[in-house]
Formats: C-alpha cells, sequence, structure tokens
C-alpha cells in the first residue's frame, strides 16, 4: 500500500474505542486509535479523528452488559443527530478465550454495530503494515472498495466483462470436536454484488443438519395453499445483485469448497436443480448459464521448477512463480481440472488449489477460466497481492466460521442485522 490508495474510500463519521486489554494504558491505546485513523485517512477513507465518546477500559467478564450500556450512551448522542455509530474499534488481550467470539454475536446480532477487533501485542507496536491491514479491513466493513483488476475496468475478463455476471462461493462448516449435539453445520453462500468489478460480495448463511456437506438452503419451496413460495440464498443472491447493478445476471459461476469425492454426484445433483429453481422462481423462462466448480485445498500434491537452477522460472524463496498453472500429466485423464499455484509462497513449499469443473454450461476454455481464477485471486479484500484460493470460497469460509460463533447454547443461530449487512463485507 506505500504511496497507494484504495480504489473507493469509505466513511467513518461516527466511531468509538472499548478496552478489554488490562495491560494496554489508556494513553497506549489512544496513540493506537489516533495512528489507526490517520492510517485510513492516508490510504483513501474519509475517516473522522475524534471518537464519539473518549475511550473507556472494560473488563472481560461482563461484555454483554457493558457493550449495551455503552451503546446506548453512544445512542444518546448520535440518535437526535439521526446518525449511526459506524464503527467499534474493540482492543483485546492476547489470550481472549471467547471474548472475541462474544464480541462479533453481540455486535452483529444484537446490538446492529460494524467492529473491528485488535489484539493487545499489535496495539503496542503500531506496525505501519499492520494498520495498513486494519484500514483495508475497516474499508470494505463499511462499504468501500480496495483493489480492482485493470482488466475488469478495460473489459477484458474471460466470459465475465461482456456479459453481466455473478459469481459464487459457497462453503460448510461442520461442529467442531467437543460441541454439543445440538450444534449444527452452517452453509455459507457469498455472492458479488457489482459487475464488471466482481469484488464487493454479499454474504448469507443457513444452518442444517449436523454433518451434512449438501448445502440445503440454496433453494426453499413452501407450500402456500394457493401456489408455491419459493426462496433461499440463491434467489436472495440474484435479487441482490439485480438491485445494486440494475442487470440480470446471464452467467453465474459458482465456485465451492470441495467435499468427498463419494459425493460428488450428489453435491451436483442437488446443488444445480437447487440453482436452477431458484432462477425459474423469479421468472419461468430465466434459465442463465451456469458453470460449477469445486475448489480443493487439502491434497498432497505439489509443485517443483523443472529448470530449479533459471532465477527467471522460480520465485525468490525456491517456489514456482505466483500464476503458475498445470492442466496436464497430474491432472484426472478426462474430467475438466487444473492445478494453480496463484500466491507466492514466501515460506515453505507451497500448496497449489486444484480446480474441478463439474459443470460448464458457459463453454469455458482452460485457458479462460483459468485466466480468470488467477486474476480473481488478485482482488482479496484483506490482501494487497494474489491469495492462494479463489476469494468468494475464502469469503464463504470465513463467514461460515464467523456464523459459528454466533450459535447460541441452544444451537438457534440468530439473524444477523440488516444495517451490519447492507454497510458491507462486515465478515472480513
Amino acid at each position: 500500500m506505500r504511496l497507494k490508495q484504495m480504489v473507493k474510500g469509505g466513511e467513518v463519521n461516527t466511531w468509538a474505542c472499548i478496552n478489554f486489554a488490562s495491560d494496554i494504558t489508556h494513553a497506549a491505546a489512544v496513540a493506537f486509535c489516533d495512528e489507526l485513523a490517520v492510517m485510513c485517512v492516508i490510504s483513501g477513507m474519509n475517516f473522522k479523528g475524534d471518537p464519539v465518546l473518549p475511550l473507556v477500559n472494560a473488563k472481560p467478564n461482563h461484555v454483554r452488559p457493558f457493550l449495551k450500556k455503552h451503546y446506548q450512551r453512544f445512542m444518546e448522542i448520535l440518535r437526535p443527530l439521526h446518525k449511526e455509530l459506524d464503527l467499534l474499534i474493540v482492543i483485546l488481550p492476547d489470550k481472549n478465550g471467547t471474548l472475541y467470539g462474544d464480541i462479533k454475536r453481540i455486535c452483529e446480532t444484537d446490538l446492529g454495530l460494524v467492529s473491528q477487533c485488535c489484539l493487545a501485542k499489535h496495539v503496542l507496536k503500531m506496525k505501519p503494515q499492520y494498520l495498513t491491514n486494519i484500514a483495508l479491513k475497516i474499508n470494505m466493513k463499511v462499504g468501500g472498495r480496495n483493489t480492482v483488476l485493470l482488466d475488469a475496468v478495460v473489459g477484458n475478463l474471460p466470459r465475465v466483462s461482456n456479459t453481466p455476471t455473478i459469481i459464487f462461493g459457497a462453503d460448510v462448516s461442520h461442529p467442531h470436536h467437543g460441541e454439543g449435539r445440538s450444534s449444527p453445520s452452517i452453509a455459507a453462500v457469498v455472492a458479488s454484488q457489482d459487475w464488471p468489478e466482481v469484488t464487493n460480495y454479499a454474504g448469507l448463511v443457513r444452518p442444517q443438519a449436523r454433518h451434512e456437506e449438501i448445502i440445503q438452503g440454496l433453494f426453499n419451496e413452501n407450500d402456500c395453499g394457493s401456489g408455491c413460495i419459493s426462496g433461499g440464498m440463491i434467489k436472495e443472491h440474484l435479487i441482490s445483485f439485480m438491485r445494486s447493478t440494475g442487470h440480470i445476471p446471464r452467467r453465474i459461476i459458482f465456485y465451492r469448497d470441495v467435499v468427498s469425492k463419494g459425493r460428488l454426484n450428489m453435491v451436483l445433483e442437488h446443488e444445480l436443480s437447487a440453482i436452477k429453481k431458484a432462477c425459474a422462481s423469479l421468472d419461468p423462462i430465466y434459465n442463465p448459464q451456469v458453470t460449477i466448480i469445486m475448489v480443493q485445498k487439502q491434497h498432497h500434491t505439489r509443485l517443483f521448477a523443472g529448470n530449479y537452477g533459471v532465477g527467471s522460472t522460480i520465485f525468490q524463496s525456491g517456489n514456482v512463480l505466483p500464476g503458475t498453472v498445470v492442466d496436464k500429466e497430474i491432472c484426472h485423464p478426462t474430467d475438466f481440472d487444473f492445478y494453480l499455484c496463484s500466491h507466492a509462497g514466501t515460506k515453505g513449499v507451497s500448496r497449489p488449489v486444484r480446480y474441478h469443473v463439474l459443470w460448464d454450461e458457459n463453454n469455458f476454455t482452460a485457458n479462460a477460466l483459468q485466466i480468470l481464477t488467477n486474476h480473481l485471486c488478485y482482488t482479496d479484500a484483506r490482501c494487497t497481492s494474489s491469495v492462494s484460493i479463489v476469494p468468494p470460497v475464502h469469503y464463504a469460509h470465513l463467514l461460515a466460521s464467523r456464523a459459528r460463533l454466533y450459535i447460541g447454547y441452544k444451537g438457534k443461530l440468530p439473524d444477523i442485522k440488516d444495517n451490519v449487512k447492507k454497510r458491507g463485507m462486515f465478515f472480513c
């Protein structure tokens, strides 16, 4: 980010800070907030320098009543001005147990606040790189845009730039060992909300049967007596895309986190059918072209340069160069799949990601899909360089993990407040 700015800076006009870390002094916390505000402004955001109320210290064992009490204090000042609190900065102790999850759950499902948590060790150091990373997250949470592809601006994204396209990412999070039997699996689906830039995503989550890999909430059909009312995550995302862009998506690209090999056909059959039904529920003649791609990170394949001694063919760490693709020899003899190492591995041996095309109505050539996928890896909101896995799947994983923090002791998944979802990518 040195000497660079965000493509579109968001606005933070009203903000506050709460410090839960006992080893961070009041002066140190205030200094950190000041430096963070300066970094946000330098990066291109409109960030007002003064908080709504002076920074307050809190004890971790009284999170819920403390947050509610101070939220009321904030709103007593802002409500007469017809304003909301744009951002709550929270300083956490390095070892915080369930504190992080409690804060996110209360802020996003109860109070309707966008929050940014920072660990005490980073607050003390105040490194510019850390401040920049936090600024990137805050900008996306408040509706800004960090990066955009040049190829998207000039109309060179394969199969995307020429036709309104929505890109989905999907993942399922299963209960961890030790969670109660009532804890469900959580399906998360994100979808792009801009075209042709495809950098801003909205997210939806649904609970489903424990350890169920097939996403059940893509399409729901309820009999209401006089006919059918259909819904589900796909339909909600399509309607949201149409409202935000003014276009009807003619192409759907669905990146799906991988499932076990024995269930691939079941996933394809159920989820492709759900996508088609969701589209038909909007209009019986609406039938966009669908491409479904499985994304596999966990495997034992590694790539090495054949001419290791030639410096121009390897990264400085000895790994293959970012953007390296292998689509023959080690791939399936008949299926459409490839390995892509999209990131620059600085430590250890880079692990490529396997992309397996299960269904393709968009008639992607191997080169076109590989170029598109690699380009998308440069648009991750939390990073200024390419990442190892295509961002929609990464966002879906982040959202599913976040939603697991919301689950109550009875296994219920509360709804995320609308004002949190509408502001921006709160799950970053």
